[in-house]
């Protein structure tokens, strides 16, 4: 019994005033001053860094807190855990672009001079081709585009007119339109290129046609049976 009391009194006699007038407790852990006012607990240590929050909001608020002790390592690792995380509207988009880069025509617009484009044509056989002169060709590609072989024409319905000869979606090339007969078994945007060709192609597809170049209402309203000379007037072939 002796011993349990000499204990408790070397407990209490633990109890110091120190030099300034405060009085520190080493079983409460804290020093208060004499008056007994104001008392300050003593802060423990913290032991290991903070852990590091998920939200973003929540991530900020306790590197503020912590006075930026967060772990580099541990944010670089994030970052790089959210930057491989790809949104699903984005792959679409992506997709998209690419889709379009391949159907469009890789080179500039080309808008050809009267007689550049009279060569051309003549180069590939339309002068006489079922009994046209290559007069009514420049003839329509002025009229129906302006001697542009990128200009496109967008329909209230959803269709276009493509190319030098402004030739339609609605049965002749495949767009973004949905069973389209495509008649010229070519993409539209084939009719955009500068070397004409599939336009070409195409054209004379449309002219084997029981209404040949009537197919078009610019030939019919400008060029038909009008003296057409002028057109290719000057030109070296």
């Amino acid at each position: 019994m002796d011993v349990y009391r000499i204990a408790w009194k070397s407990g209490q006699d633990m109890v110091q005033e120190d030099h300034e007038g405060t009085q520190c407790d080493p079983r409460k852990g804290r020093c208060s001053e004499r008056e007994g006012v104001h008392t300050n607990p003593v802060s423990s240590p913290v032991s290991g860094p903070p852990r590091l929050v998920s939200c973003g909001s929540s991530q900020s608020s306790a590197l503020s807190q912590s006075g930026g002790s967060t772990s580099t390592t541990g944010i670089e690792a994030r970052s790089r855990a959210l930057g491989r995380r790809w949104c699903p509207a984005a792959i679409m988009l992506l997709a998209l672009v690419s889709l379009l880069s391949c159907l469009l025509p890789s080179s500039e617009a080309k808008v050809y001079s009267r007689c550049e484009l009279a060569r051309v044509l003549q180069d590939f056989g339309l002068d006489g081709y079922r009994g046209y002169s290559l007069a009514d060709w420049v003839c329509l590609a002025y009229f129906t585009s302006g001697f542009n072989a990128a200009a496109v024409d967008h329909e209230a319905d959803g269709s276009t007119n493509n190319g030098i000869f402004q030739i339609s979606s609605r049965r002749w090339c495949r767009n973004l339109t949905p069973n389209a007969p495509n008649v010229c078994r070519m993409y539209c945007s084939d009719l955009l290129n500068p070397n004409l060709k599939d336009t070409v192609i195409c054209a004379m597809k449309i002219t084997q046609e029981p209404q040949g170049l009537g197919y078009w209402e610019a030939w019919r309203h400008h060029c038909q049976g009008k003296d057409l000379t002028d057109w290719v007037d000057g030109c070296d072939f």
